[in-house]
């Protein structure tokens, strides 16, 4: 089978391309050759950016059986796309986001048929405009689309936390860190490579042509204990300080859209329509085991030990507020 990544060296896309190869899957990376990561062995590469008017002539006439775009955000490109793989490919997958689904979610869990309305996040409404002109397009001349939804997806190096690293200082310097709400909204975190199980299956799949799926762990953490792990995992006992989402919008609207529109809210999920597709998938690393993966790694080479002063300061200033109201905190 010959496929497409755009990308494919990304935290989500790095495991599914190495895990594509392991499948005997023909697989293409087209990027600019410029991420931390190296592309999966066995994997072709092709250098060229995406966004180049030139990409066409780069692609010349080859054809896919399925392609990917892993960096797709804005109907433009997905037009984009649409006119530059029209008829050169069986399948097409467009990388959406959970954060589409409505929010505050009216029930739980979160099935693929939950409403799309994100009022708060731009970047999850500029997915849902990618989905509809998508399903436009299959509805018109059935452009081969498939759409996966995955939701808070990690790997070693990215830090399910507000302030990624910089609140892993925090806590191995015994300082307070900021935990959204009162911490017991629930949350999914899914470990990259279990991802992979579920997404490499749809790939030149017919019956996941026309459809639209999130790929999800089915672990269900509140955000205290998803604090309190990573803690464990470095050997401290971490300082929570509860904050409304609200607050932390008030001195940071960018930051705060991405809680309000996202994290803020209890999100779980029903699997059961990729389970119905890939019978064999199943998510089996718990966060546990993926929090000492994340701290091993950032132990082990003191340049990724990188601290963001400015979320860092506003860690500082947000919870001074709080305990200003709350001065029994």
């Amino acid at each position: 089978m010959k496929v497409l990544f755009i990308g494919g060296t990304g935290v989500i896309s790095s495991a599914c391309s190495e895990l594509a190869v392991q499948q005997g899957i023909d697989l293409t990376l087209l990027n600019r050759g410029q991420s931390e990561r190296s592309a999966a062995k066995g994997a072709k590469s092709l250098a060229g950016d995406i966004n180049d008017a030139a990409i066409g002539e780069l692609l010349a006439d080859q054809t896919w059986d399925a392609v990917v775009d892993w960096i797709a955000f804005t109907p433009q490109q997905i037009q984009r796309d649409i006119e530059l793989f029209r008829g050169r490919t069986g399948q097409y997958i467009f990388i959406s986001s959970a954060s589409v689904y409505q929010t505050p979610p009216s029930n739980l869990p979160v099935k693929e048929s939950t409403l799309l309305d994100n009022p708060y996040w731009d970047y999850s409404q500029a997915k849902i405009a990618c989905e509809e002109l998508l399903v436009e397009a299959y509805r018109d001349e059935k452009f081969p689309m498939t759409i996966v939804r995955p939701s808070h997806t990690y790997d070693c190096s990215k830090i399910p936390l507000f302030g990624g690293y910089t609140t892993l200082q925090r806590m191995k310097q015994g300082k307070k860190v900021l935990v959204y709400g009162d911490g017991t909204s629930l949350w999914t975190l899914t470990h990259h490579k279990d991802f992979a199980k579920g997404f490499v299956p749809l790939l030149g799949n017919a019956r996941a042509v026309g459809e639209a799926f999130h790929i999800t762990s089915d672990e269900w953490l509140n955000w205290n204990q998803i604090y309190e792990i990573m803690g464990q995992a470095m050997g401290v006992k971490p300082q929570l300080v509860h904050v409304p989402s609200d607050l932390v919008a008030a001195f940071d609207a960018e930051v705060g859209a991405g809680l309000l529109g996202d994290k803020a809210n209890s999100m779980i999920f029903d699997n059961s329509k990729i389970k119905r597709l890939v019978p064999d998938f199943a998510c089996t690393i718990p966060f546990s085991w993926g929090a000492r993966e994340i701290v091993a790694w950032y132990t082990a080479d003191p340049a990724r030990q990188v601290v963001d002063e400015g979320l860092d300061g506003l860690t500082e200033h947000v919870i001074a507020a709080i305990e200003e109201a709350y001065p029994s905190l």
